[in-house]
């Protein structure tokens, strides 16, 4: 982020420059680079401080201001790097156009860093012979984030293209590009529906956007969604989350084409980093005897699920098991122990269908030295898995920068697919419910998303992206934690008082009229 000072000594180059050639007194057409079929030019090192349309590259605005685009220093990785800024509203692209390409997909990625406000910031790969593909800038501030965008290349052409449609003051920062073949795209675009079934028995309905009734599930699928996660408790105060609760709701997402992801808590009530409670069954149990119950418990849900034609295709054991779980004998404090229990997890799941995918769930998706600690040892005791999964709620997780680093890192590390099994915003900050919302002040929103149906939207949209540009296609998905938890009386947080509220409506994916917000149409891009 620049300082006021900084802004103007910028502004003043990219004015010096602009005026030097003539840009300021006409507008003029857009200035074509010699088409190539490698992107030059990638980290803007070419032309030094202050020029508007740096080597290799065209500028275009069609208000003539051209200016709004200018080469500066401080790069991320060299001496400079492209921005896009203005002291007045503006709407500028930069852009290189390929050609002689040989036909196939080809992805983009860039780093780049926004302070958001713009009614519009992203990368683009047009005129390829397909439809246009788009990435939004995430608001990143001082901190650096890879994105990506992938299109299919027919007739040998694209065109690159990084874009501004922006306020007055509102800027954004481009920097080592790259083109190459291969493609992006995420696999897992998810949506937990735990709390639907207790939801609808209580009285909630569900509209899609323009207010017509519908099932929550079909209008999920309908909006993109592609995998349906369900927790399991052991034996509830309220009887819901048990195996036949989620035999029920897994029929549902099956029938929706729809793959199930099955929450392991091995507890009789939440289970996360602060709380791993022995299931009121297992309480004075043995170590040895708690390692037969993991095993019974998790291979009775899902054998039950295989029998009834909704396999699980993925399966967590444990969840946010941080500090281990089924305390005190699987504590991260004993290892041993801890890898023993997991080990019993996996066992059954791979016993009921060896292609079902194991993941290991853990908060704090930004925290890289927890993971590390946590995987090095899973890893130095031989327990086996398929995926590394994340909780990242930016208001208490960390900035999206430090979530990219941790993913970009364990997947590397461990040689593991990785994904967000958890996220969320706000798309405001009131209570429909006397229940106080667990967000609910300004101050605890992340910086560049408000408490709005767009800041929701971005929130995820950019997680998404995040997670999307994981090297090597590790990067499996998200998904959106509970979206269809309204407020509905009998639903609350507590399941053994049924007067307890809930503090979580306002980051759901349906607003308090019950209409589908337009967030949940993210999971249907790429």
């Amino acid at each position: 982020m620049r300082t006021t000072r900084g802004r103007f000594r910028l502004r003043s180059a990219a004015l010096a420059a602009a005026l030097g050639a003539g840009l300021l007194l006409a507008p003029l057409p857009a200035q074509q680079a010699v088409a190539a079929s490698t992107l030059t030019n990638t980290g803007f090192e070419a032309d030094g401080t202050g020029t508007a349309t740096p080597s290799g590259w065209s500028t275009y605005s069609a208000a003539g201001q051209n200016a709004a685009s200018f080469t500066e220093a401080g790069g991320r990785s060299g001496g400079h790097r492209l921005s896009h800024w203005s002291s007045s509203a503006y709407k500028v692209e930069t852009y290189q156009y390929l050609s002689g390409l040989a036909d196939g997909t080809y992805t983009l990625s860039a780093w780049v860093r926004s302070g958001g406000g713009q009614n519009a910031a992203y990368l683009a790969l047009r005129n390829c012979g397909s439809a246009e593909q788009r990435t939004d800038l995430p608001v990143t501030s001082s901190s650096w984030i890879r994105v990506v965008t992938s299109v299919k290349v027919a007739g040998g052409g694209c065109t690159v293209s990084i874009n501004s449609d922006a306020n007055a003051g509102n800027w954004l920062n481009v920097d080592d590009l790259a083109f190459t073949a291969g493609s992006t795209g995420l696999s897992v675009k998810g949506v937990d529906l735990s709390a639907l079934k207790k939801n609808e028995d209580f009285g909630a309905a569900y509209k899609n956007a323009s207010g017509t009734a519908g099932d929550p599930v079909a209008l999920l699928k309908g909006a993109g969604a592609n995998y349906g996660r369900l927790k399991v408790w052991v034996n509830p105060a309220d009887g819901y989350n048990t195996k036949a609760q989620v035999l029920a709701t897994a029929k549902r997402i099956k029938a929706q084409g729809m793959k199930l992801l099955v929450d392991f808590h091995y507890s009789d009530i939440w289970a996360d980093p602060g709380a791993q409670t022995k299931p009121a069954a297992w309480a004075g149990h043995s170590y040895a005897q708690l390692k037969t119950d993991v095993y019974n418990h998790t291979y009775d849900v899902l054998n039950a699920l295989k029998a009834q034609g909704t396999t699980a295709d993925m399966v967590q054991i444990g969840n946010e098991i941080n500090t281990g779980m089924l305390w005190p004998e699987g504590s991260t404090s004993n290892w041993t122990q801890l890898a023993g229990l997991l080990k019993s997890g996996v066992s059954a799941a791979k016993a009921v269908s060896s292609s079902t995918q194991i993941a290991l769930h853990l908060a704090n998706g930004g925290d890289n030295a927890l993971y590390r600690t946590w995987f090095d040892n899973a890893t130095a005791q031989g327990v086996s898995y398929d995926v590394i999964a994340l909780s990242f709620y930016g208001y208490w997780h960390g900035a999206l920068s430090s979530l990219q680093a941790n993913l970009d890192d364990v997947s590397a590390r461990y040689g593991k697919k990785v994904m967000v099994a958890e996220t969320a915003y706000p798309f405001r900050l009131d209570s429909k419910d006397a229940h106080e919302n667990i967000i609910d002040l300004p101050s605890e929103l992340v910086s560049g998303y408000p408490a709005s149906s767009a800041g929701q939207s971005a929130w995820l949209r950019d997680v998404m992206n995040v997670v999307e540009a994981v090297p090597g296609g590790r990067g499996l998905g998200v998904v959106y934690w509970e979206p269809a938890w309204t407020a509905v009386t009998g639903n609350g947080w507590d399941p053994t008082d049924p007067s307890s509220g809930n503090a979580w409506e306002n980051q759901a994916l349906f607003d308090y009229d019950s209409r589908l917000l337009p967030a949940a149409n993210w999971f249907a891009h790429r």
